[in-house]
């Protein structure tokens, strides 16, 4: 089964994406940008279960009943987000603007040459962080994505930069597939990258405090990071509007331990979602129309036969037997 988010349809369709990628890299990013407001309201007139999420979201970090203006303010940021991703696949920086800070503490945590894990979320730009490479050129990037997520869209930006789907370990093939795959990076000195924020419906998630309510992050960054055994940073793209983007790291972990047994592993992963949580609704009270989780994001398990408890996949995992990380 799907969860929430896997559940919902790509946005805009094949031909949508095309036309504003050609018209992008035709006519330019400004006038492209223009056809963002007419794009915005089609998707807010469009998309009611988006329009009532943000909506649901925007109370919490607003903390006021939000506006037909502030849903159309959020859903434009992540159309130019969105945007933006087919001219820095493109163009590379250029027209754009990047402030970046906490570089030392990435260059610190791969020093070592194990490789790192950078952990992100649904929270501004994500691609944005390929302008990594004109920052630190030295630094393999791998990211871990599901690629049939957005299919189309996936498909228009890897036509622009065939060599993007090299850096991408889909997320799709097997847990098995992909532990081997960034197994591999990290022994290559490459800084792994993945959200951190969505469960798909086979994972077990560990619930934290998010903007007032409990909401539920899956375990796996975790357990990736202690079956590897390599430093933790977190990253964020946040998109300031225009052409303007900040690249924000910062140290996590110089390791994860976790205990062999699910009782006790159990705490340690709710202190790291804590951590996690904590980190990004700092970010969400700075920048809040950055947030691009267009779902009930606090939906509780028992009110949503897509989304799978912590509890349920630790029974799961104790009646198989299985006690490693």
């Amino acid at each position: 089964m799907n969860s929430a988010w896997q559940g919902r349809r790509e946005g805009g369709g094949w031909f949508a994406l095309w036309l504003i990628r050609c018209i992008g890299l035709r006519v330019g990013r400004l006038p492209a940008r223009l056809l963002l407001y007419p794009i915005t309201l089609y998707f807010f007139l469009r998309r009611g279960p988006e329009r009532r999420a943000s909506r649901t979201y925007l109370a919490r970090v607003l903390g006021r009943p939000a506006r037909a203006r502030d849903v159309l303010r959020h859903f434009h940021a992540f159309a130019a987000t969105t945007l933006d991703r087919v001219f820095l696949l493109a163009h590379g920086e250029r027209g754009l603007r990047f402030e970046v800070s906490g570089l030392d503490a990435l260059l610190d945590a791969l020093a070592p040459g194990r490789g790192a894990l950078l952990v992100g979320a649904h929270l501004g730009s994500f691609e944005a962080l390929r302008a990594l490479a004109g920052r630190a050129p030295q630094i393999p990037l791998r990211l871990v994505l599901d690629r049939q997520q957005t299919p189309a869209l996936n498909v228009l930006l890897e036509a622009l930069a065939p060599e993007l789907r090299a850096q991408v370990i889909d997320a799709a093939q097997g847990a098995t597939a992909v532990m081997l795959g960034m197994g591999e990076a990290a022994r290559g000195g490459a800084l792994l990258a993945m959200l951190g924020d969505r469960a798909r419906a086979t994972e077990p998630t560990v619930p934290a405090p998010l903007l007032g309510a409990p909401a539920h992050f899956p375990a796996a960054p975790w357990r990736v990071a202690a079956a590897l055994g390599v430093p933790v940073l977190l990253g964020f793209g946040i998109y300031l509007g225009r052409d303007r983007y900040h690249l924000r790291f910062e140290a996590f972990a110089p390791r994860i331990d976790l205990p062999r047994t699910a009782s006790a592993r159990a705490p340690v992963l709710a202190a790291l979602a804590a951590r996690y949580a904590t980190r990004i609704e700092e970010q969400l009270h700075a920048h809040p129309y950055n947030w691009f989780n267009f779902y009930d994001f606090w939906a509780a398990p028992a009110d949503d036969p897509y989304l799978r408890t912590a509890a349920d996949a630790a029974c799961r995992h104790a009646g198989a037997g299985g006690t490693g990380t």
